[in-house]
């Protein structure tokens, strides 16, 4: 038998392993941190904190934010990250960080940009300072208006990694992103994208799917395309109207649920995308990005679904068997569980006083994650797609299945058809790069499955 028939075997075996580890609530090599003993403490485990160095602070107005409305939960005054919390959050960031892979640090907001350039001249001090020699990275998510040449140079000096908040052509991004005033800010995103590449910063697009963009999948496409990103992540906004729960901590969106929670009545908000709409927009663009652009542009989505098909880790916390290791820092210093779930309830400790990996391993932290699997719907155990899925966000688990158990997403309509759609595709490039070809080879005449028709 050869080396490749035998590769392809083991993989073969290895994805109906994963299979049969999902309908059984098993994770295989993803399981959750466990809870150290007292006697014996666990190995420290890698995690990806975001940083919130303004809070909820931003220059923006965007009508689905979900964050803005946090300022009800935190103290009045100025949400500015005090020198003294920044030098404790890089100091125990890099001490809890495992090995020697380079430390990742993500700067978020809010606007994150709002907090000044000096801070962040500070913060790559102290980087220095603390790593002692280890390498570091930084990320920035921006929506990009407040960029300028000094910038431009800072960014571009540090060999930083931008986000930008961007969500499709002048029409449909201004549809829900306006400023203050309740203009749109398309024209000041692109005049921050113009410094991005004045600078040749690396940036990618952080792109917002609403009703806007599933009625036009391939001009939010190509226009992101021609916008000079190489990397792009369709975000779906997925939101309900206020429950009890929220309008008790004066919040004007439900909070996020626990896993496996029932919810007796759901009331979404008008910017919410539709689950088969938002199907269909991954189909669409899945196609054209198939039939021309594998290789040359990168849309995440595609990049984790491949990844899960492979049995390979996603890489984002959404597509796991379980979550818990994406947590966040706040202005003040807390911790909490995760950027969805910033309520009281979910508050690990805070850098000052506690220690991350203690709170990342905590029994409170490894239950939260480990409920994303245990808290699966059987519906979803059952589905073909599940192990592709992984019944995605706990936030956006609300749904009641077709026999009545709790804990089904309100997505789902739309990712069994995007999967079911893409699969075919998927497990030929999964055949290609497992050969040791590259996964661009999927465009060849030969191979690819679909017309090759373009718009």
């Amino acid at each position: 038998m050869s080396t490749k028939h035998k590769t392809g075997n083991k993989k073969k075996l290895r994805r109906q392993a994963r299979a049969e580890a999902f309908a059984k609530g098993t994770t295989l090599a993803h399981a959750a941190p466990a809870k150290a003993s007292d006697d014996d403490k666990s190995e420290p485990i890698r995690f990806c904190m975001m940083a919130k160095p303004i809070g909820p602070a931003c220059n923006l107005r965007c009508e689905y934010c979900f964050y803005l409305e946090k300022e009800a939960l935190l103290d009045r005054g100025d949400h500015r990250m005090n020198d003294e919390i920044l030098e404790a959050y890089v100091r125990e960031y890099i001490k809890s960080q495992p090995g020697n892979q380079p430390v990742a640090f993500h700067w978020q907001g809010g606007e994150p940009t709002l907090i000044g350039l000096d801070f962040y001249h500070k913060a790559i001090e102290l980087q220095r300072r603390y790593a002692k020699g280890r390498r570091f990275t930084n990320t920035i998510q921006t929506n990009g208006t407040l960029l300028d040449d000094e910038w431009g140079r800072f960014l571009a000096k540090g060999n930083w990694m931008v986000g930008l908040s961007l969500d499709g052509p002048k029409e449909i991004h201004d549809k829900y992103r306006l400023d203050v005033h309740g203009n749109g800010s398309f024209d000041d995103v692109m005049r921050g994208l113009n410094i991005l590449t004045k600078y040749k910063v690396e940036f990618n697009a952080m792109t917002c799917v609403t009703p806007a963009s599933t009625a036009q999948p391939l001009a939010v496409y190509d226009f992101l395309k021609q916008a000079g990103a190489k990397f792009v992540q369709f975000m779906p906004i997925v939101e309900r109207l206020p429950d009890d729960a929220a309008k008790e901590l004066g919040l004007q969106l439900a909070v996020g649920i626990r896993s496996g929670e029932a919810v007796p009545s759901v009331h979404m908000t008008p910017w919410s995308v539709e689950p088969e709409a938002y199907g269909e927009f991954l189909c669409s663009v899945f196609d054209e990005w198939v039939r021309h652009d594998v290789g040359s542009f990168n849309v995440m989505n595609f990049e984790w679904a491949l990844a899960n098909y492979m049995g390979r880790p996603a890489g984002v916390c959404q597509f796991m068997p379980v979550c818990g290791r994406s947590p966040i820092i706040e202005y003040n210093g807390d911790v909490y569980a995760c950027d969805h779930y910033v309520y009281p309830e979910y508050r690990l400790g805070n850098v000052l006083t506690d220690d991350l990996q203690e709170m990342m391993q905590s029994e409170k932290q490894c239950a939260f994650g480990q409920a994303k699997l245990d808290a699966l719907p059987e519906h979803c155990r059952q589905c073909p797609v599940g192990p592709a899925c992984w019944g995605e966000c706990p936030k956006r688990r609300f749904l009641t299945t077709p026999d009545g158990q709790s804990g089904l997403n309100y997505l789902c309509a739309g990712y069994k058809r995007f999967f079911e759609h893409a699969s075919p595709q998927l497990q030929i490039i999964a055949q290609l790069v497992q050969a040791g070809h590259p996964a661009a080879r999927i465009m060849d005449s030969e191979i690819l499955l679909i017309p090759r028709d373009t718009h």
